[in-house]
């Protein structure tokens, strides 16, 4: 099996890539490098380019007819940037998935992944979801997902496209073997930041504390990324049982179907409560002081939902001090990796 993984130089498809390697399934990658790294497509076919580039997605189908699916991981995906930046994160995100569908559907190609985000939901009042969820996007980037996920679903039901939509919750950790990890020195998220207050001595900052959680800060699922890649393969080898639809080469006049799963672990787990979950595996503990929130931040969700489990045979495999683990110890090889350049 072939699939090309759109955006699959960065830390999530770069992850993905090599669980599909590791199960006998050949990645080809495109990636504009925007924010994904060159180093992540080594010994892989590898398209430098944009997915709303017609021509050079014509030729990767060219060079490789023998795709069998499209995963699409490119996307814009910092919610306070895309707060300040709203216009280009529509256009990333949502008007270049747009004409890449089209370039999809002109190469016959009709079994996409779409990454997508829980972060669409609007939690009940116990902040759990399952896919049946009501949609309440709170943010420019959570919107664009959720924008995403309804034109999919429009180009399905009458295109011969089958979509399958991955809602993300909140990927933490490394490969374990090491090949890949989160890009930036310094990410912005709340592992991310709890990393660099360890490294530098000060204390965390717990960014929104009157949350309606049990301590206030906001709650996440946090998913080991390598969870979320094997889930990709499981995808992969359950889309057709899923989505039987029209089939590949159905032509124009097919019709295609889309669904959706989630993609987490479970469990809720608060910012303070990752806190506690750092301290327990470091050996020098940092200490927290509140902070307001950022601008698009939420309370957050966790999910309800057993579809994954019973639909596509996954469950996640690491906890979360194994990601924990595995973050502090990309953290000491990414330089190596990477260089000093992010």
């Amino acid at each position: 099996m072939k699939v090309l993984i759109a955006g699959g130089a960065g830390y999530i498809g770069s992850t993905v890539a090599s669980a599909c390697s590791d199960a006998g399934i050949t990645p080809v990658v495109v990636d504009s490098l925007v924010t994904g790294r060159r180093e992540f497509t080594a010994g892989r076919d590898f398209y430098e380019g944009d997915i709303a580039d017609g021509p050079l997605i014509d030729r990767v189908f060219a060079e490789h007819p023998d795709i069998d699916a499209v995963i699409h991981c490119a996307a814009l995906i910092v919610v306070p940037d895309s707060v300040a930046d709203p216009v280009g994160y529509y256009r990333a995100n949502v008007t270049k998935s747009l004409e890449f569908a089209g370039h999809l559907l002109r190469n016959g190609c009709t079994r996409l992944i779409f990454s997508s985000s829980a972060s669409i939901y609007g939690a009940d009042t116990d902040l759990t979801v399952d896919e049946d969820s009501p949609v309440a996007p709170q943010s420019p980037y959570a919107r664009t997902k959720a924008v995403c996920e309804a034109m999919f679903a429009d180009i399905a039901a009458g295109r011969p496209l089958r979509v399958l939509s991955l809602r993300y919750f909140n990927p933490v950790g490394a490969d374990p073997r090491m090949r890949t990890g989160l890009q930036l020195r310094h990410p912005s998220h709340a592992l991310g930041r709890m990393i660099q207050a360890w490294e530098e001595g000060v204390p965390f900052r717990v960014t929104g504390t009157d949350y309606p959680t049990r301590d206030g800060s906001g709650i996440r699922d946090y998913i080991h990324v390598w969870d979320l890649a094997t889930a990709h393969v499981a995808a992969l080898g359950a889309f057709d049982t899923l989505l039987p639809g029209a089939g590949a080469g159905a032509g124009a006049g097919g019709t295609g179907a889309s669904t959706v799963i989630n993609v987490g672990t479970g469990t809720g787990t608060t910012v303070r409560e990752l806190l506690d979950a750092f301290n327990g595996v470091v050996d020098t503990p940092v200490s927290a002081v509140d902070a307001p929130a950022r601008p698009g931040d939420v309370a957050g969700a966790y999910t309800r939902s057993e579809r994954a489990r019973r639909v596509l045979g996954w469950k996640p495999s690491y906890s979360l001090a194994d990601g924990i683990r595995h973050s502090l110890e990309w953290a000491t090889v990414r330089e190596t990796v990477l260089g000093h350049s992010v």
